[in-house]
């Protein structure tokens, strides 16, 4: 637990780069280093994996994209993690070069940072304890009860569009939300669909009750408005992992990874690591 601590002290995890050469009209806040910001509670997307050492190394399809365009720009990655709804602030204030953390590109959200092409497909999910999982026919029987979402999430929008009349709680991680889900303080709650799968397969007592419809089901990175050049290599990375089928790899080493049972950790490491002394 103490090294977790000297970890998240840090602030930042600095991982390895490649010797690619970067394109010289691409510009960092810090020379030499690609600084992005992510919350690391968004399995298989981003979260820490507990190495062969004990120690925890964030990992998933996020970190591995983020890794992979690092090295092809010949830049050293730093990674921030952050509170989901302290991301795009960070985007937006020049404090980190780019937001990871399978962030859906909404009009919204346009309006404030500029994204890049989609690097992944995915879907939206409403889940429910196991226990009551016959219990419910459709949104109208949330009415009046617990329904949780992720603070600044498209999942809020969604419990708002779809259980208006539910008394919706916002939650800063996606772990407070299955904890509360699997505790009865929640009844329902809308995630991210392939993270509520790898969810339950971690907690059987999480139900996927059923998909929700939504119009833009892709994750893209954020960078800040203007950043052009950057931004325009970010996409030609993004289209050759696509291409090359290393997106898929990272894909399946991150599911793999996420259900190593007793060696993934999800949230923030000092807060957790608060909780245990």
């Amino acid at each position: 637990m103490k090294k977790m601590l000297v970890l998240a002290a840090a602030a930042a995890l600095t991982l390895s780069c490649g010797s690619a050469v970067m394109a010289e009209e691409v510009s960092t806040i810090t020379p030499g280093v690609l600084t992005i910001g992510t919350s690391p509670d968004f399995a298989p997307y981003e979260f820490y994996h507990i190495d062969e050492n004990g120690d925890p190394q964030l990992a998933g399809f996020d970190i591995a994209l983020a890794q992979r365009i690092a090295d092809d720009l010949g830049l050293e990655l730093q990674v921030v993690p952050i509170d989901f709804d302290g991301i795009i602030m960070e985007v937006q204030n020049g404090n980190i070069d780019l937001g990871i953390s399978g962030f859906s590109p909404t009009p919204e959200r346009a309006e404030v940072v500029d994204f890049s092409d989609l690097y992944y497909q995915g879907g939206q999910a409403f889940c429910v304890n196991t226990e009551k999982k016959d219990a419910y026919a459709g949104y109208e029987d949330f009415k009046g009860l617990p329904v949780g979402a992720q603070t600044g999430s498209i999942q809020m929008d969604l419990a708002n569009e779809n259980t208006p009349d539910a008394d919706i709680v916002g939650l800063t991680k996606v772990t407070d939300i299955v904890n509360e889900l699997i505790n009865g303080k929640l009844e329902g709650a809308f995630i991210e669909k392939d993270v509520a799968l790898q969810y339950a397969k971690n907690y059987p007592e999480l139900y996927v009750l059923w998909d929700v419809p939504f119009e833009s089901e892709g994750s893209a990175i954020m960078a800040k408005k203007g950043n052009t050049a950057l931004l325009e290599a970010v996409n030609g990375v993004i289209a050759a992992a696509l291409e090359d089928g290393s997106m898929s790899e990272y894909i399946t080493t991150a599911q793999e990874l996420a259900s190593d049972e007793g060696k993934v950790i999800e949230g923030q490491l000092d807060e957790l690591e608060s909780e245990t002394e």
